[in-house]
């Protein structure tokens, strides 16, 4: 069936009960893509409104709310380096999920990769705990990187082999990470002397990425930057980033023309898993200083609408990381004015939210009937 005749199965005919046929009509194309950023923009825009009702309702000035969040997020140097520490993970998991999505595969499981990455890295400081200092901090990020890549496998070969749906593996496997996590950190890594705490012993100095201008801003945000520099650049001129552009365009065409699609799934999800298990690694030597209980607040989630405001652009989830990142910042601060800090939760959905609907009603367009229709 071609594309012309699925549009015109899709096609809306509106009728009005005293001038028969609308002399225009809605036609939905399900494979219209739109590379601007109108679409995120503006379903910003509208989800920063519709949280504003409600805002209202809870009889709130929404300004003030909001001018809250920024001046927490943005209004201090304190603010701007939290804000950046949200979102470095947020980075690395959201350019992870763009590349499995820009090839037709919907990764959920990021979340999990991440929660892998923590736990290859944490492995490395209880496994080998004679290493010479300096070698700790490379061997936790390529163990974190390896770990994720794994659990990326893990979705990767049924979906290959067996057609299985990614969205379920994928999402059930988060679960299966974070039941692991919960398993090692109360019991066999638990810090004996940690009393009621459920984590590992603290890392030694060796074990902590260094702390940029004296903040809990570590050297993972160079590190995240690096990587998106790295795979804008082979996304745009190298052989495999064209490969990766035409699969995700025509899988059909690609398959015809020799590009191995099973294999291009397979490497793309375990790039995409060892990205979320990097944020993981770093999350773990740079911020939480040891595994513990609820080492990721949901940055795996997080990180598709970071991917999707930015069209899975990799120097756009640059600003879409610290936006987001300011958001969850920013949700701390109006604590003080009588707001929960899911404030900034109810935002993330919201935006989410917006978006699919503004993707969706992007399919359409307005056409002038012909006499013939």
């Amino acid at each position: 069936m071609s594309q012309r005749t699925s549009i015109e199965q899709a096609t809306v005919e509106i009728k009005t009960s005293n001038k028969g046929v609308f002399p225009y009509r809605f036609e939905y194309n399900p494979h219209k893509k739109t590379n601007s950023f109108i679409v995120p923009i503006v379903s910003t825009i509208v989800a920063l409104i519709l949280c504003a009702i409600f805002i209202v309702i809870n009889g709130m000035n929404p300004l003030t709310v909001y001018g809250k969040m920024v001046q927490g997020a943005f209004g201090s140097s304190f603010g701007i380096s939290e804000t950046l520490l949200k979102a470095t993970p947020l980075l690395l998991c959201a350019l992870g999920v763009g590349i499995a999505y820009r090839i037709s595969i919907w990764n959920i499981g990021a979340e999990g990769q991440f929660i892998l990455g923590a736990i290859g890295a944490t492995a490395v400081t209880i496994f080998l705990p004679n290493l010479p200092g300096p070698l700790y901090i490379p061997l936790m990020v390529v163990a974190g990187i390896i770990f994720g890549g794994l659990w990326g496998l893990f979705t990767a070969i049924p979906r290959t082999y067996f057609r299985v749906n990614e969205l379920i593996t994928s999402l059930m496997l988060n679960y299966v990470a974070l039941l692991l996590l919960d398993y090692l950190v109360f019991e066999p890594w638990r810090d004996p002397e940690g009393f009621n705490f459920p984590g590992t012993p603290l890392f030694t100095p060796f074990q902590m990425l260094a702390t940029i201008g004296g903040t809990r801003l570590n050297q993972g945000l160079i590190i995240a930057v690096v990587a998106v520099s790295v795979f804008t650049f082979l996304l745009a001129k190298t052989k495999w980033g064209y490969e990766l552009r035409l699969l995700g365009a025509n899988p059909t065409a690609a398959a015809y023309s020799g590009i191995k699609v099973n294999k291009h799934i397979l490497l793309v999800m375990m790039i995409s898993g060892g990205l979320a298990g990097l944020a993981g690694s770093i999350e773990v030597s740079g911020v939480a200083h040891r595994l513990m209980y609820g080492i990721s607040p949901g940055y795996g989630y997080t990180a598709i609408i970071v991917a999707w405001l930015a069209k899975l652009n990799p120097f756009a989830m640059i600003f879409t990381s610290i936006f987001i990142g300011g958001l969850i910042v920013g949700g701390y601060s109006v604590q003080t004015i009588g707001l929960p800090s899911s404030m900034s939760l109810m935002l993330q959905g919201a935006i989410l939210l917006c978006l699919i609907a503004g993707e969706m009603l992007s399919k359409f367009r307005l056409r002038k009937a012909t006499g013939e229709e």
